[in-house]
């Protein structure tokens, strides 16, 4: 029988035992952020490099006073980037806030009103920042070509958005995300779209290494809860995708069998 405790996942040689990620966005107040993402289980946590305050404010509130260093990996990502000079000066300013830190989440997106990514910037970003000795996680549409292209340029993880950013519209096109995972020779994530943890527990039933989420959490009514709900739904996504589940059948099968039973 698999043993879960030991089922972890690797991005760029490091081993993770939770396969939640989450963002620290949207919360009211840094406590919030906290108590979340303790709720959640998360290992790795983004953040906004552009929009939060990790040391390059001095004075201002410090993201990493509630999450420190040395109990999550920092995820630094690159929301609110519409070029590829854009994202790859931001993953430049992480590193140097960081110490040298080289694991970035990288998205860079077409337009403000659907967040949607701009696959042709983010091509151009990511082959910049893999041969800069980045560990790039690499935001992108589900589109299997470009994801493919992607992995094969040296990204660490491809993480194809499941709905638009902050949309809780859950998995649009599970097709395509079937196809990414047949072909992928790097951890395939789901990114944006999360809205409740039926839609986690289904990524994951996909075969998805894992999952990120903020808003799904953040927004939620009660986020500390539905940060635990999420932990919880990540966990049976996964065991549900090791187990297998059974076939679909037009018509019903009885559970119990009638052969050599008296009447």
């Amino acid at each position: 029988m698999t043993d879960l405790t030991q089922d972890a996942f690797e991005i760029a040689g490091v081993r993770y035992n939770s396969r939640l990620l989450v963002g620290t966005g949207k919360y009211k107040d840094l406590e919030e952020t906290r108590q979340a993402i303790e709720a959640s289980g998360a290992e790795i946590v983004t953040v906004a490099i552009r929009r939060t305050n990790i040391g390059q404010n001095p004075g201002e509130p410090n993201l990493l006073d509630v999450i420190p260093p040395d109990r999550y990996t920092i995820l630094p990502n690159t929301a609110g980037c519409y070029t590829a000079e854009d994202a790859v000066r931001t993953c430049k300013l992480a590193r140097e806030l960081l110490d040298g830190h080289k694991l970035v989440k990288l998205e860079v997106l077409a337009d403000q009103k659907t967040l949607f990514p701009n696959v042709v910037e983010t091509l151009k970003a990511a082959e910049v920042l893999v041969k800069d000795g980045f560990d790039v996680m690499v935001y992108t549409s589900d589109d299997p070509i470009i994801a493919r292209e992607l992995a094969a340029m040296g990204c660490v993880a491809v993480m194809p958005l499941a709905g638009l950013i902050g949309s809780g519209m859950g998995i649009c096109n599970p097709w395509n995300l079937r196809i990414i995972l047949e072909e992928a020779t790097v951890p395939v994530l789901v990114d944006a779209g999360v809205g409740t943890a039926s839609d986690a527990t289904v990524a994951m039933e996909l075969g998805c290494a894992a999952v990120l989420m903020n808003t799904a959490i953040a927004h939620a009514k009660q986020p500390v809860l539905m940060a635990e709900a999420m932990k919880h739904a990540i966990i049976a996504g996964r065991a549900a995708y090791l187990a297998g589940r059974m076939p679909r059948k037009l018509y019903a099968s009885a559970s119990s069998p009638l052969d050599g039973t008296f009447f």
